[in-house]
């Protein structure tokens, strides 16, 4: 009899995008573009991608899997890569977005192929944006409130772009097959 694999290789591979994406994130929102943007605010919208294919592939339970994993690990890579507030409020906001974004998908997952990830992209980035900035920001020099805007702005817009991506991979992300006992 073959047992299936918790982790089925797609996942894995959505795993570590997380931590890449994430840790990638939290070291470049230290760099501003300027003054109403930073790097971070470029690489963190593809996660939303992430959790929507595996959403879309595996289904909710399985993309809760993923956030979970990659929250846990891309918070302990981020302490090395950013100051200990940036990581904690990152990994904050990124469980409270993400499982956002998992449940609001799963309940447009039969509607138009688009509405799901467009909706649950949009209402996890404003999460998102919300608690990372005054978590990580409030009480400092830093112009939260400015870099915040132009940072949601972005993931909008991002979240738009990437909804062609998503219709060319949701033919390519599969899910695995489970085995059939013998």
């Amino acid at each position: 009899m073959k047992i299936a694999h918790p982790f089925p290789g797609g996942m894995i591979l959505a795993i570590a995008a997380m931590i890449v994406l994430v840790s990638a994130s939290n070291y470049l929102v230290q760099f501003p573009v300027n003054d109403w943007l930073t790097w971070g605010a470029l690489t963190y919208p593809a996660t939303f991608l992430v959790t929507d294919l595996t959403n879309r592939a595996y289904g909710p339970k399985r993309a809760r899997q993923v956030v979970y994993a990659g929250f846990a690990l891309a918070v302990i890579c981020s302490l090395w890569l950013a100051s200990p507030r940036i990581a904690l409020a990152s990994g904050t906001a990124f469980l409270v977005a993400q499982l956002l974004d998992v449940s609001v998908f799963d309940r447009l997952r039969g509607t138009s192929w688009w509405k799901a990830p467009l909706a649950s992209s949009a209402l996890g980035s404003a999460v998102d944006t919300a608690l990372f900035f005054t978590l990580a920001f409030a009480g400092t020099a830093v112009p939260f409130v400015t870099l915040a805007l132009g940072d949601f702005a972005v993931k909008l817009a991002l979240a738009f772009l990437f909804l062609s991506p998503f219709r060319l991979l949701m033919a390519v992300v599969r899910p695995i097959k489970p085995a059939r006992p013998s």
